[in-house]
């Protein structure tokens, strides 16, 4: 892998600590050209990952301890693997003395011994002690779950999580003899009468009935993750401060039991909030997350306030309990948001164990309880969502997504920070679209300090998810084999890939839904090696064909040739509605904000040859005449993307409408109003939850998918 060419400084020891620790010291550009990282890359991406590779010196020093670590470790911090297969695990003891193992089955399902396997391995001094190594071998019929290892040698004993995941995850009944088709939309922007300027969890579960009246098996929503809990709100779902918690925004107040009992007072107060929030459900203009927020967490305090039931108090304790230390924390990082100003916390208040945080628990716990109650109920109004969705006849339901990353200052950043790397960002090296690359700034994974951690934070936030889901999408899927690190104070293009056990990710992944009942889809689009595609599929989990972004051998690909184990789909949430690109303007929209890397002719041309290429494919199929109208052509690519073989067809509520403009326009932040376009049709007139299902456009377009 590597040659004469590598750059002075990425010595055989560096590149042997990088490898260590995951750190890949070169890459394959999109234009496919051989790129080495720089050694000052390679440095800070270590250093990041606690290794101080600043001098030659400290890199002896930190391999030698990187392979002395493993030794002092009588366990492994954790063990993952695929049900059936018995992997070697190795034990270390004081050299020469005995050592007996064994497992413990999850939920006291009992014990089963372990016999160690004759493989000798020399001994090391480490610390001045002797170390032995014995090697076990895990029996191959375990159950699926978390177990636990337990080795005790002497007096001491020690234990490690034993996780057992699925070889390979099957679709559900009936998926895999007859596909089915479901709508995907931006909730927030979807609005009804009822609803305080934002869509939400009520609105979710008519568009699920709706949707599932229709015919559809699916409907699959932005990120839910919470924002922050007093304005100003960061509009996009892609960047939360958690991504385990629900964003309140998304609750109707209505819908809580208590509120039907409030006395008359009380009950006034929420009314006058609604009549302030209602009537921006009919604005066309931008949606004002803030306002509407500040209206309905009046509300929700209101009816925070009022007396529960033995019963449900009973039911929000169990909730609480269940959630653990993670809601809790969640809950105490808004609080404590709410307390300071947001750039004026102390240093001590970014310790959630300092004496300072400790005493702020107590002393802001009514707050406290305020955040935790408003992850109850809307985890309540998630539940019936669901359960909504599938009495009207979807096969799987409500399908979450589950974002990248979280805001670098936000509560995830807060209370996991001994798992999340601190002076990195996530981001992209330089493509075809960007060729500066991409800075997310979000903090990424430490996948050293995740497995000694045992993986739980990534297991948390899955059950947190998928508790009302059918399915779950998960974002840039890569970045549970790959992310790209960019260190502070380095543009995007001087980053570094950082490796994680994606055995070990993808595995837990596939458990904690396969227990839930629920599909997993991950969105590989992009460029990555290609052996991934073959793993994920491997696993059972679909991944992602998008229309435009499919060819072969120079052309459009035929869809019989996509994966089967797929969502299909004409576009996604990142390209702008099909009635708009197919008419250009986003190559407009783009000359206007000042994003073309070429000349406007160019990219008009250019956008002008790749819809005629897919029209010509459209004829010759025998899709559409000589002169089709907008609304044909985009029934006519739904038509063509259904020749594929994938189990899931996906279809735009936008697209089924005829919007026409984009909810996110990548590299902007404020010259677009990203995330905050209200459903429309091709007329700009706004379209309720009420209406949708009535629209004549989304009708005809149904009536191509039941066809």
């Amino acid at each position: 892998m590597f040659d004469d060419a590598r750059p002075e400084g990425l010595t055989d020891a560096l590149l042997a600590l990088a490898q260590r620790y995951g750190v890949v010291p070169d890459f394959w550009g999109f234009d496919g050209s051989h790129q080495w990282v720089s050694p000052g890359t390679m440095v800070d991406v270590l250093a990041a990952l606690g290794v101080d590779a600043s001098t030659p010196e400290r890199v002896a020093v930190e391999l030698e301890n990187a392979e002395d670590e493993v030794w002092r470790r009588m366990l492994p911090p954790v063990v993952v693997l695929r049900q059936g297969a018995t992997p070697h695990v190795a034990v270390h003891v004081d050299d020469g003395a005995p050592v007996a193992t064994w497992i413990e089955l999850e939920d006291d399902g009992g014990r089963r011994e372990v016999g160690q396997v004759d493989h000798w391995v020399a001994p090391r001094v480490v610390d001045g002690r002797t170390v032995g190594r014995a090697t076990v071998e895990i029996p191959a019929d375990l159950p699926l779950g978390w177990h636990t290892l337990v080795a005790q040698s002497g007096p001491t004993v020690t234990r490690s999580p034993l996780v057992v995941t699925p070889a390979r995850m099957e679709l559900p009944a009936g998926l895999g003899e007859r596909r089915g088709w479901g709508f995907m939309a931006q909730l927030y922007s979807v609005r009804s009468t009822r609803s305080w300027g934002v869509g939400d969890l009520a609105d979710l579960a008519d568009l699920g009935w709706g949707s599932g009246r229709l015919g559809a098996d699916f409907l699959l929503i932005n990120p839910l993750h919470a924002a922050e809990p007093v304005p100003p709100l960061t509009p996009s779902p892609y960047l939360p401060t958690t991504r385990r918690f629900v964003h309140p925004l998304y609750v109707r107040p209505e819908e809580i039991p208590e509120t039907a009992y409030l006395p008359i007072a009380e009950r006034s107060l929420v009314e006058w909030q609604a009549e302030v929030a209602r009537p921006m459900s009919d604005d066309p203009g931008p949606i004002d997350r803030d306002a509407a927020w500040a209206a309905k967490r009046v509300a929700l305090e209101v009816v925070f306030a009022a007396p529960r039931s033995a019963a449900r108090q009973a039911r929000f304790e169990e909730f609480r309990q269940e959630q653990g230390r993670g809601l809790e924390d969640f809950a105490t990082w808004c609080a404590l948001y709410e307390h300071y100003a947001p750039d004026a916390w102390p240093e001590e208040a970014q310790d959630r164990n300092s004496p300072l945080v400790r005493r702020l628990r107590a002393e802001l716990a009514d707050r406290i309880d305020f955040y935790c109650w408003l992850q109850w109920v809307a985890d309540e109004q998630l539940a019936t969502a669901q359960a909504a969705a599938r009495e009207a006849g979807m096969r799987l339901g409500i399908v979450h997504d589950l974002a990248v990353g979280v805001h670098p200052e936000g509560a995830d950043a807060w209370a996991l920070r001994d798992v999340l790397a601190s002076r990195v960002a996530v981001g992209a090296p330089p493509d075809m679209y960007n060729q500066q690359g991409q800075d997310w700034s979000q903090p990424p994974w430490r996948p050293d300090a995740l497995a000694r951690d045992a993986y739980r934070p990534f297991r948390d936030l899955l059950r947190t998810i998928l508790r009302h889901a059918g399915a779950i999408r998960v974002d840039h899927v890569i970045g549970l084999f790959r992310l790209w690190w960019i260190p502070q104070g380095r543009s995007p293009h001087e980053g570094a890939y950082v490796r994680y056990d994606h055995e070990a990710l993808v595995g837990i992944l596939c458990l904690e839904a396969q227990r839930a009942g629920a599909v997993v889809i991950g969105e590989d689009l992009g460029t990555f090696e290609p052996w991934v595609r073959d793993y994920l599929s491997e696993r059972g989990v679909l991944g992602t064909s998008v229309l435009w972004f499919e060819y072969e051998d120079g052309g459009v690909m035929p869809p019989e040739h996509y994966r089967r184990l797929a969502l299909a789909t004409v576009t996604t949430h990142d390209l702008p509605p099909t009635a708009g690109y197919l008419a250009g303007e986003h190559v407009d929209l783009r000359h206007q904000l000042g994003l073309l890397t070429d000349s406007l002719d160019k990219t008009r041309a250019d956008a002008r040859a790749e819809r005629e290429r897919m029209v010509e494919v459209l004829r010759s199929r025998g899709l559409v005449g000589p002169a089709p109208s907008e609304r044909e052509l985009v029934e006519a690519l739904h038509r063509l993307v259904l020749a594929s073989p994938s189990v899931l067809v996906g279809v735009s509520l936008a697209d089924a409408v005829g919007e026409r403009r984009t909810q996110n326009q990548p590299g902007t932040d404020q010259e677009y109003p990203n995330w905050r376009v209200p459903l429309a049709d091709s007329a700009q007139n706004l379209v309720t939850v009420d209406a949708v299902f009535e629209h004549q456009r989304l009708r005809s377009l149904v009536s191509v998918l039941g066809r």
